[in-house]
């Protein structure tokens, strides 16, 4: 018996229970079962179309084997040919693809997500390669259709940003943006620089997956809000309007058991109340980001990943000017287009890290 089809045939009647269940007005009325169960069924959904096609696939692969046997008409036994080949070219391609799909997925992946992007060691050039590094992924989120806005700023003295955060929508965002944690080190010419000489600097970047209401558990009489007039760009409105929005908040901390204060501010909008929503929105998101880094290390510890440890600290890219070469030192990965990466052009980079990052998977799955 094959045992991938074991697996998948085990599968079934769980299947037909999600099913049934999503459909029960008492699960429907609990939001944060009824979430997890529909996201469950559209996993076994996928498994359970994959097993149909693994299935007919095996049949028919049989069937064509046993026409070449005992089939004596030539034209009867060139086709069953043609579908032998084809079946065992098709065969090894869909046991991957269920191999990955049995493999439990991070139950992130398909979050928005916060992005944080911070100019690091280097002055004014940091700040101007974190601004270089948020145009790069403005215009990736434009080719994948993502809705990125940004939440607050603070400008360089020379341009680019000390701190950019933003909030980026879309379909599985938090699966595919997440390699993008770590340090990006820069090697140039500053501008500021007179005798032509390269320089070193860098910026971080912290992709976290955005909590969903119910994960976090904040009690809102205790926030703290003051509102303040937005500066910038924006027209008449922008100064005579209370339109931003500072929150401050004390979170017990509850792996060290001691207070902190979390501040944050949110300028997004000229609408107060629209501010004050997504101020909470990055507040839910904080402490979940830090009570879910527990999780992460946990599992990167386990899992000791050279893709996407979480671990912010770590450099993770390089961007070589004067050599125009991109090198990502997780997986060894070196290209020489650096005008078309920093023009959003980063997908191939992405899915070399997804591909590094699911062979780890499948070998820790041991599938």
């Amino acid at each position: 018996m094959n045992t991938l089809l074991e697996k998948l045939d085990a599968l079934e009647p769980r299947f037909h229970e999600v099913g049934t269940l999503i459909t029960d007005p008492s699960v429907i009325s609990d939001q944060q079962r009824y979430v997890r169960l529909t996201k469950e069924y559209k996993e076994l959904e996928e498994l359970m179309a994959v097993r149909r096609t693994y299935a007919l696939l095996l049949g028919n692969l049989e069937e064509s084997k046993d026409i070449l046997v005992n089939e004596s008409d030539p034209e009867m036994r060139e086709m069953a040919r043609e579908e032998v080949a084809d079946c065992e070219r098709r065969i090894p391609e869909i046991e991957e693809q269920i191999k990955l799909l049995l493999v439990p997925k991070d139950p992130e992946d398909a979050k928005n997500v916060v992005l944080e992007i911070r100019g690091g060691t280097g002055g004014d050039e940091a700040a101007l390669f974190a601004g270089d590094l948020f145009r790069m992924y403005t215009k990736y989120c434009e080719t994948k259709g993502w809705r990125l806005e940004v939440s607050s700023f603070s400008e360089g003295a020379a341009g680019g940003y000390k701190e950019i955060v933003c909030s980026v929508t879309g379909t599985d965002v938090y699966g595919t943006l997440k390699y993008e944690s770590g340090v990006h080190r820069v090697q140039r010419v500053p501008v500021t620089e007179t005798q032509g000489r390269v320089h070193t600097s860098a910026a971080t970047v912290a992709v976290l997956p955005e909590a969903d209401a119910f994960e976090v558990s904040i009690n809102e009489g205790e926030i703290k809000w003051d509102t303040f007039r937005s500066s910038g760009a924006g027209g008449q409105n922008v100064n005579k309007v209370e339109s931003g929005v500072r929150l401050r908040y004390n979170w017990k901390n509850p792996v060290t058991g001691t207070v902190e204060e979390i501040l944050i501010e949110c300028t997004e909008t000229r609408d107060q109340p629209k501010n004050k929503e997504r101020a909470l929105a990055r507040l839910r998101t904080f402490i979940y980001d830090r009570e879910h880094q527990k999780y992460v290390d946990d599992i990167a510890s386990r899992r000791k990943s050279l893709v996407s440890t979480g671990d912010r600290s770590a450099k993770i890219r390089t961007y070589n000017y004067p050599q125009g070469r991109i090198t990502d030192h997780r997986i060894n990965y070196t290209i020489y287009n650096l005008a078309a990466f920093m023009d959003g052009d980063i997908q191939d980079c992405i899915d070399h890290l997804i591909v590094a990052e699911n062979a780890e998977r499948l070998k820790e799955a041991e599938l």
